[in-house]
């Protein structure tokens, strides 16, 4: 399993652990997903849950896109995560000069990921907003 982090091994993960990490890898180059929204996309578990298993087994995942609802870079992690942001082009909002460490915020309006796969054409998937399929348009 090479998505588990080589420097500490927890173990296998479990079920709920391996959606979160196939979530995780569906989430495309410059843009994110904060943790509420990975557990809300799956129906299951929370914030914290989500944060545990990137804990855990998130080393080999594309990490740094499940951020805090605030925007912040993952303490600890800033730089790494700024220098992927930026390789990625994901959307940042320059930090103040109060900011602790003027590290910049993740612009989330526009870097918020909704979950939905592009069709092979290049649209979004899901829903078309056409309606279901026995809806007859009317009132």
């Amino acid at each position: 399993m090479g998505r588990v982090s080589e420097e500490y091994d927890p173990g296998a993960p479990g079920e709920y652990a391996e959606r979160v990490l196939d979530m995780v890898e569906l989430i495309p180059p410059g843009r994110v997903m904060t943790y509420g929204d990975v557990a809300e996309w799956l129906g299951e578990g929370g914030p914290r849950q989500v944060g545990r298993v990137m804990a855990l087994y998130g080393g080999g995942v594309p990490w740094w896109r499940v951020v805090r609802s605030d925007g912040v870079p993952l303490p600890g992690h800033e730089l790494t995560a700024l220098a992927e942001y930026r390789a990625e082009g994901t959307p940042l909002r320059e930090a103040g000069r109060a900011a602790e460490g003027h590290v910049p915020r993740l612009d989330l309006r526009r870097a918020r990921w909704d979950g939905r796969v592009p069709d092979a054409d290049g649209g979004p998937g899901g829903d078309d907003g056409g309606g279901d399929a026995d809806d007859d348009g009317g009132g």
